[in-house]
């Protein structure tokens, strides 16, 4: 049985943690809000832009003259995966989740006999990615120093892809990250962004009939690099809306399940000490009685 000097600083020891997950929640909430509202503010913006290109694309169709970030590479065995995950621990399983999908869907299409490379953004998705698939690693963005994830950190990005898509170092990308619902919910969700991927809900402008100036395919070039960078733009704030929604949710737990223990703790302390002072009165009433 622990000592009572044991169990006090015990008690001690989970009264400072709790404080520090408390302040990390509260740090958390205080995050949260406004991340939340860049993830949403954002996603009207997305959707439209997707439905105009959605609608460019069904117009081109099979067109020969379709942008090569429309029509792909003629093949698909080579696939990017571009992990995003968060620069920082602590947010239950924010992180792990996003790298068990991209892992699965590697696994998927290395089965398939298709050709996997990795690439990750935020250092414990790279941890993760690097311990289970080191050999298709390829790559690594650095957020560490960025305080707020902006619109030019989204394009460095893309023309990073871009740059390898032109230069054929593989076939399709598809990013992984988290998208928000709420402070409990982050789904793990997988995009492919190149070639574009539309979906059906997404091509609404090719039900209607419009005159373009220049050509559909001269829009679709210049428009569909930007498509690339405002994806993975929209990406980044949903990533950073789930980030904190999850930290939050993981130290309002801990800090609960530091409350218990100090509880389980604190009754523990009372019993030995109430043990040590009947032992204590029986030793004395025993010397009494001998005298």
């Amino acid at each position: 049985m622990p000592s009572l000097k044991d169990l006090k600083n015990r008690i001690e020891s989970v009264k400072n943690t709790r404080k520090i997950t408390k302040a990390m929640q509260m740090v958390a909430a205080a995050k949260l809000r406004r991340a939340q509202d860049a993830a949403e503010a954002s996603r009207p913006y997305t959707e439209r832009f997707n439905a105009v290109l959605g609608g460019l694309a069904a117009s081109v169709g099979g067109s020969d003259s379709a942008p090569k970030l429309l029509s792909g590479t003629g093949s698909d065995q080579t696939h990017l995966l571009v992990v995003m995950t968060a620069e920082r621990g602590l947010c239950g399983g924010f992180n792990s989740n996003i790298a068990k999908l991209a892992r699965a869907k590697a696994e998927e299409l290395q089965a398939a006999g298709k050709t996997v490379k990795i690439l990750t953004v935020g250092k414990k998705g790279r941890d993760a990615i690097k311990r289970d698939l080191g050999d298709a690693f390829v790559g690594h963005v650095d957020l560490t120093e960025v305080k707020r994830v902006g619109y030019e950190n989204a394009q460095d990005i893309a023309r990073d892809l871009l740059a390898k898509f032109d230069g054929g170092e593989f076939d399709v990308a598809t990013i992984f990250y988290s998208k928000f619902v709420n402070v409990v919910t982050q789904i793990p969700t997988a995009q492919q962004i190149i070639p574009a991927a539309f979906d059906a809900a997404e091509d609404e402008g090719a039900t209607t009939l419009y005159d373009y100036e220049p050509s559909e395919e001269a829009i679709l070039a210049d428009l569909l690099p930007r498509g690339v960078a405002t994806q993975i733009f929209a990406a980044l704030l949903e990533n950073g809306a789930s980030e904190q929604g999850a930290r939050m949710s993981a130290m309002d737990n801990a800090t609960r399940n530091a409350g218990e223990m100090i509880d389980k703790l604190t009754i523990e302390f009372n019993r030995s000490r109430q043990a040590v002072i009947t032992n204590e009165l029986i030793e004395i009433i025993s010397g009494a009685e001998a005298l």
